[in-house]
């Protein structure tokens, strides 16, 4: 009965969109800044901001952490044997609150995937396609 307790504290899913907008800092953020020609700025960042440096240096451990929390979320949102209150007005916020939380999950989700893409999937597929 703790476990549920612990699953139910509204904090988690803003802890997941948090850190898996780390992923678009550490990851995506300054591979797109140079595609641009904006490699000066992301010099720059780096310089200013330790922790965007950091992240990027531990970008396997920032990407996994974040898919773990990802999961755990998704195991929050969709496991069995949830029910809303009888009550018409709990209902009605109990229903609204799940549709929040599936909606910071997947753009959590979008967001974790955009930082593995450019992080790991980017680089071989322009070399593939010799780009």
């Amino acid at each position: 009965m703790a476990n549920s307790n612990i699953l139910e504290k509204p904090y988690l899913k803003w802890l997941t969109l948090f850190i898996t907008s780390g992923t678009l800092l550490c990851c995506a953020l300054p591979i797109l800044l140079v595609t641009l020609g904006f490699g000066a700025l992301v010099a720059s960042l780096n310089f200013n901001l330790p922790g965007l440096f950091f992240l990027a240096e531990h970008k396997i451990w920032t990407l996994t952490l974040a898919a773990f929390i990802l999961l755990i979320l998704a195991g929050v949102i969709w496991r069995p044997n949830q029910h809303c209150p009888a009550e018409a007005d709990l209902a009605a916020l109990c229903k609204k609150s799940k549709q929040l939380n599936k909606k910071i999950f997947w753009l959590s989700a979008m967001i974790w995937f955009i930082g593995f893409f450019t992080s790991y999937l980017l680089l071989p597929m322009r070399n593939l396609l010799d780009l």
